[in-house]
């Protein structure tokens, strides 16, 4: 095996580093495991692993554990890991989540001014969004609709959508073949308007 093909495993190991952030967040709002799995649903086991860093969540169970510490999955990992500059995600990268929460693929890991994750299958959060900034919606297949501002859109492939920050949305896949890209300014970056922009 050559320093190429070494490097290229590497990344693909590398599981997603929340643990600690999920840790820090818990202790600092004071609770317990035993809380985060009332709140969650999640086993206390479970997460005890997340945080040891011995199992690694799907994005979903990922957002669940995030709601429950009332923040995002975005920032848990945001807050994750920090110091990267350059980060290769191949598409053959065993990013997805597996069983029932499958689906969900991380396109940029740590702490990034944007946070980039591919959706496939058909997909509904039930949930409405409504972020700090500004975020992009590409469907690269399938179908896709989406409700913002009290309007309908239906999207197909190579449609995009842009919201702003503060626009109430939600969105769900319609079709088994389809495959979003959901692109968004980090909740922890700061914009301005230029109004001369």
């Amino acid at each position: 095996m050559d320093a190429k093909d070494a490097k290229d495993t590497k990344e693909r190991e590398e599981p997603l580093r929340v643990g600690a952030a999920v840790r820090k967040r818990r202790r600092n709002l004071g609770l317990t495991l035993a809380a985060v799995s009332a709140r969650s649903g999640l086993s206390v086991p479970f997460l005890s692993q997340i945080e040891n860093e011995r199992a690694r969540p799907s994005m979903r169970s990922l957002q669940r554990v995030a709601d429950a510490l009332d923040t995002t999955a975005q920032r848990l990992l945001a807050a994750s890991d920090a110091g990267r500059t350059v980060d290769l995600v191949r598409a053959g990268d065993d990013a997805r989540s597996s069983g029932p929460d499958d689906g969900i693929r991380a396109l940029v890991r740590g702490r990034h001014q944007l946070n980039a994750l591919e959706f496939t299958g058909e997909q509904e959060t039930g949930r409405e969004f409504e972020h700090r900034n500004d975020e992009l919606l590409y469907v690269a297949d399938g179908s896709v609709e989406v409700e913002a501002e009290g309007r309908a859109y239906r999207l197909g492939p190579g449609d995009s959508l842009f919201l702003s920050g503060g626009v109430r949305h939600r969105w769900r896949a319609t079709t088994p073949d389809t495959r979003i890209l959901v692109v968004a300014v980090s909740e922890h970056i700061a914009t301005t308007s230029d109004p001369h922009g």
